[in-house]
């Protein structure tokens, strides 16, 4: 896990552009694709300088709704740059190294609204009137809550052992799910969210009595240990 200075000094380099290398292509073709936001609660008009989705200010409802409108919206406007899942690949920033917090909800918004220009080529499209705010907020919201790429490192063997019970229909749900919840609630983020939307919370999201659920949980859990290796 990152310390609280460390975080501050990536966030820092960030906003500077260190951690952004040349890029050999610009963000400027790329045409923003509509997002439906109307399971969010509205935010007004004049842009907000904080994360209004965060589950300790809207709740953990509207929080899981701006992690999943905000997966769909990063991944169809974001990721051709930004990398899929937000892990860059060094064609841009590593933006799940941007604090959670008021520091970098100002820098996101910024660059959401007005894009970025660089030498009078444009290097990211203004998405803020084109998506709207209520997007940006549940992009945000999606990329503050990656994991960090080790958070299941330290249950790797048990959760094998999970995914493997579920694959074959085995075990009880409610223990099951309960048991990677609490797994959940330690895995941690790189901006320093309370927060994460892992694999384990997904997949304890979608086990319920339901027979067929197990499978889908099981899938879930397979590309999280996946990506984790």
């Amino acid at each position: 896990m990152l310390d609280t200075r460390t975080r501050r000094t990536l966030a820092a380099l960030i906003l500077a552009g260190v951690l952004a290398p040349v890029q050999v292509i610009a963000h400027g073709d790329v045409a923003p694709q509509p997002i439906n936001t109307d399971a969010l609660p509205d935010v007004g008009e004049e842009w907000l300088t904080e994360n209004p989705y965060r589950a300790e200010a809207a709740g953990e409802e509207v929080w899981r709704a701006a992690v999943r409108i905000g997966d769909s919206g990063f991944n169809q406007n974001c990721a051709r740059c930004h990398g899929l899942g937000a892990v860059s690949g060094g064609l841009a920033p590593d933006l799940r190294f941007l604090e959670a917090e008021e520091y970098g909800d100002e820098w996101f918004a910024e660059r959401f609204q007005h894009g970025y220009t660089q030498d009078g080529t444009t290097k990211m499209p203004a998405f803020g009137e084109i998506l709207g705010q209520k997007a940006g907020w549940a992009i945000r919201t999606y990329i503050e809550t990656r994991p960090e790429d080790d958070a299941l490192e330290s249950h790797a063997a048990r959760l094998h052992v999970i995914r493997d019970d579920l694959m074959a229909g085995k075990g009880d749900a409610a223990a099951i799910r309960e048991e990677l919840l609490q797994v959940a609630g330690e895995v941690k983020t790189f901006s320093g969210a309370p927060i994460a939307d892992s694999a384990v919370s997904r997949a304890a999201e979608a086990l319920t009595d339901d027979p067929a659920s197990f499978k889908h949980a099981a899938e879930l859990l397979t590309l999280g240990l996946s990506a984790a290796q």
